[in-house]
């Protein structure tokens, strides 16, 4: 190899360590990072460029900052107490440059949403997405769903399933333009928490495809008055869509907060998802005032993650003390019946 071709290869080394070692680090609460040049940074959140987009992170969500030039003496002093071999010299070591599932701490069991996509309107929203809302059938009646998970893991209410075994999936697959209805009988029940009014399944049926899913995005950097819009079953009517804003964040509720939303809820619209106009869902509907219109109200989407990666602590089994096995009472002997049986008695 050449002096100049050296000269060249040590020339771009230096600036990829230069470009490295000077962008900002940004620790998140789930002990992710995101490596990028910050923007600007507001009270209420920061912006970073990732090299390709630019993200907006809410401040709740930031445990620390570290410039540029903190992390480049970092580099430099790890950097001069591993030496390198004559050809690991001569390569870089693989950075990435953009923010990946892995450097956001996107937990691979569902996926997240993106707040750098832009607004779309609800009508857009509603074709990509609506396969990925279900209905949910027992013999006690019904509610929604949505996946999370490609390979058939949805939510629902705890109320939704309470007391049933019999669980049925109906799905609305799109295919070349046309919806196709498909029913699920071969329904798990994966885990439970009734206290928060939550519910994992799976659809475990030979043949089945893989499932359109709904990103989770973060209720915590929604602002009071923004749009959304519910998609649900309200008294079996399938597909039904309802737009409304976000009335308050903060709704209290026998110890517990929820979104308020004035996008009509009704009966069957029970596990549904509350989406954002960026295709996000950011809540899961489960109850309204009964002698009120537009006083609907949602499960944070922060308890849903909680919930899904905490799934095995909440796992079901027919020993679980909130399991959804309803042993019925056997029936009760009549009057009639007790009289005609007397006579037998004495019989004997």
């Amino acid at each position: 190899m050449s002096v100049s071709a050296r000269s060249k290869i040590a020339l771009a080394l230096a600036t990829s360590l230069f470009t490295t070692a000077s962008a900002d680090v940004i620790q998140l609460r789930d002990n992710a990072s995101v490596t990028g040049k910050i923007l600007t940074q507001k009270k209420d959140q920061v912006a970073v460029d990732i090299g390709y987009t630019v993200l907006v992170i809410p401040r709740q969500q930031i445990t620390k900052i570290t410039t540029g030039e903190e992390a480049s003496a970092a580099t430099v002093t790890q950097a001069s107490a591993k030496p390198l071999s004559k050809k690991a010299a001569l390569i870089p070591e693989a950075t990435p440059t953009v923010a990946t599932a892995k450097t956001l701490g996107t937990p691979t069991f569902y996926e997240s949403g993106n707040m750098a996509l832009q607004e779309k309107s609800v009508k857009e929203l509603v074709e990509q997405l609506g396969e990925s809302v279900v209905q949910v059938r027992t013999p006690g009646g019904l509610g929604s769903g949505f996946f999370v998970n490609d390979e058939g893991y949805l939510i629902t209410n705890f109320h939704v399933i309470e007391g049933e075994t019999q669980i049925s999936i109906e799905v609305y697959h799109q295919k070349n333009g046309q919806l196709d209805r498909r029913s699920y009988k071969q329904v798990r029940i994966v885990a439970m928490n009734k206290y928060v009014d939550l519910a994992l399944l799976k659809v475990e049926d030979d043949g089945a495809p893989k499932f359109r899913t709904a990103p989770l995005g973060d209720a915590e950097s929604l602002g009071v008055g923004e749009r959304v819009f519910a998609i649900g079953s309200p008294l079996g009517l399938e597909r039904t869509v309802t737009e409304g804003i976000l009335s308050t964040k903060t709704r209290q509720m026998q110890g517990e907060l929820y979104l308020q939303t004035t996008a009509q809820i009704n009966p069957g619209n029970s596990g549904g998802p509350l989406f954002n106009l960026r295709g996000e869902v950011v809540g899961v509907t489960n109850m309204k005032i009964t002698f009120g219109e537009g006083l609907g109200f949602a499960i944070p989407i922060e308890e849903v993650k909680f919930f899904l990666r905490n799934r095995d602590a909440y796992a079901y089994d027919n020993d679980n003390p909130s399991n959804a096995f309803r042993y019925l009472e056997p029936p009760r002997r009549t009057a009639q019946a007790a009289a005609k049986a007397a006579p037998e008695a004495k019989a004997r």
